[in-house]
Parts: C-alpha cells; sequence; structure tokens
C-alpha cells in the first residue's frame, strides 16, 4: 500500500471549507465535488468520532456499491480521520476475505488549515497500486470542485 497526498488553497475559511466537504448543512456539496470519482457519490451514516459510515454510489448496471468505514478522529474544520475496513455489495457488508484484505485498515484523512481566510486542504491516503493512477488524476479534480463550491459560497456569505 502506498501513502499520496494532495493538497488545495481554498479562499475560504477552514469551517466553511469543511462544512462543504462533508455535505453537514446541505449533502448536496458532498456529492457534488466527489461526483469526480462516480456521479452517484453519496454516504450514508454519521461523520461522528467512532460512528460508521458508508460510501456509496451505483456501477454502470445501477447496483449500489462502495466502502465500509469508520471515523476515527473527527475535530471540526481541522482533522478528520477515515478507516476503511470493508465494502458494499448491494446491501451486504463485506468485511473479510480476498476482496477486502488488501487494502482493509486504509486510512483516508483530511486535515484544514487556515491562514488569512485561506484554507489549505490536505488529503492523506492510504491507496493500492493498481489504484495509483485514477486517484491520481481524479483526486486533483474532486478537489477542483471542492474549491469552486467553496468560494463560490464564500463569495455569497460576503454580500
Amino acid at each position: 500500500m502506498k501513502k499520496i497526498q494532495f493538497k488545495k488553497e481554498i479562499n475560504a475559511t477552514a469551517f466553511n471549507v469543511y462544512e462543504i466537504m462533508l455535505g453537514l448543512k446541505d449533502k448536496s456539496s458532498y456529492e457534488n465535488w466527489t461526483a469526480a470519482f462516480n456521479p452517484t457519490s453519496t454516504y450514508i451514516g454519521s461523520w461522528k468520532k467512532g460512528s460508521k459510515i458508508h460510501f456509496v454510489g451505483l456501477d454502470e448496471n445501477g447496483k449500489k456499491g462502495g466502502m465500509v468505514s469508520e471515523i476515527m478522529e473527527h475535530e471540526a474544520a481541522k482533522f478528520i480521520s477515515i478507516r476503511h475496513y470493508g465494502i458494499l455489495d448491494g446491501e451486504t457488508e463485506i468485511t473479510t476475505g480476498e476482496q477486502v484484505e488488501k487494502w482493509a485498515g486504509a486510512h483516508e484523512n483530511y486535515s484544514y488549515l487556515e491562514n488569512n481566510g485561506i484554507t489549505t486542504v490536505t488529503v492523506d491516503i492510504d491507496i493500492l497500486e493498481d489504484y495509483l493512477d485514477y486517484f491520481n488524476n481524479t483526486y486533483p479534480k474532486a478537489l477542483e470542485k471542492l474549491k469552486e463550491i467553496s468560494e463560490q459560497k464564500a463569495g455569497q456569505l460576503k454580500m
């Protein structure tokens, strides 16, 4: 497993970026920036520390799938740590076996650092080498969308 990192500077407060990134006030803001990964991306569950959360989407045949995860740490507008430990196959959680052994326990961490109204979002991910190109191509697009949404919202708040 490889560790990769992405960073994005966003002209908005850390709290606004965090709220939009997680879809806390409006889940569609989460779905909007994560559409870069899958146009039907969403989550089911809670961002509260210790909670189970499913990151889901539909495949090309309309079947639900995704990740079974746990929120390991959650410090509002500062740090979120997600541990992935299974996959969702339709409504079935798979947490053991060959399908998940290779990457079970992988983390996805979000850090937010604000300086003079500009927030640097840092994403640290454990990833299988097979998915390296995909994430290196897709995550920057997703973060660019997050930047666009957050800065648009920040502009509305200043009006």
